[in-house]
């Protein structure tokens, strides 16, 4: 898949993305100079098409650029982190992905 357009919803604390009225997202929390990814979802009719990696990888560049640590409590930022170790020096210490 191309590189789809990805918003930052700032006020709803989400990267959204919409693909032929079909949406993709990250939520998260912030917390001072951390950021917490709890969630995120692709509409079913999307999925397999690279949607939530693009979502995740942007996310995690946000926090890069932004200097937070990340805390991975969603089970596909985590193991999207564990797949891509370059992400993993924003992990907040102590926080094990395996």
């Amino acid at each position: 898949m191309d590189a789809i357009q990805i918003k930052h919803l700032e006020d709803q604390r989400k990267f959204q993305t919409e693909i032929e009225e079909k949406k993709g997202f990250v939520e998260y929390l912030q917390v001072g100079k951390r950021i917490i990814f709890t969630h995120t979802e692709v509409d079913p009719a999307l999925e397999g098409q690279g949607i939530a990696s693009q979502l995740a990888r942007h996310a995690l560049e946000y926090a890069r650029e932004k200097e937070f640590e990340v805390m991975p409590l969603c089970p596909y930022i985590a193991g999207y982190i564990k797949r891509h170790p370059e992400y993993r020096p924003l992990v907040m210490k102590g926080v094990n992905i395996g």
